[in-house]
């Protein structure tokens, strides 16, 4: 399980993109986000860098990215 902070989500859009961008990688990937908090919540078995690299391509900063 991965948690990353991502600055620029603000809507049901960015959700989808992200939640997206991360299933390109790892189609069985389940993703959690929250948009207040501005956290996203992967549990995937695809390497961290991956995940991060995937969610920067769709347009998105991760701010920082944490095993849990």
């Amino acid at each position: 399980m991965y948690e990353l902070k991502v600055e620029g989500m603000s809507c049901g859009h960015c959700v989808s993109a992200v939640t997206k961008s991360v299933q390109a990688v790892d189609a069985a990937a389940k993703v959690e986000v929250d948009l207040p908090q501005k956290k996203v919540l992967v549990n995937s078995s695809v390497p961290l860098e991956d995940i991060k690299a995937a969610v920067e391509d769709a347009g998105y900063d991760v701010l920082a990215s944490a095993e849990r």
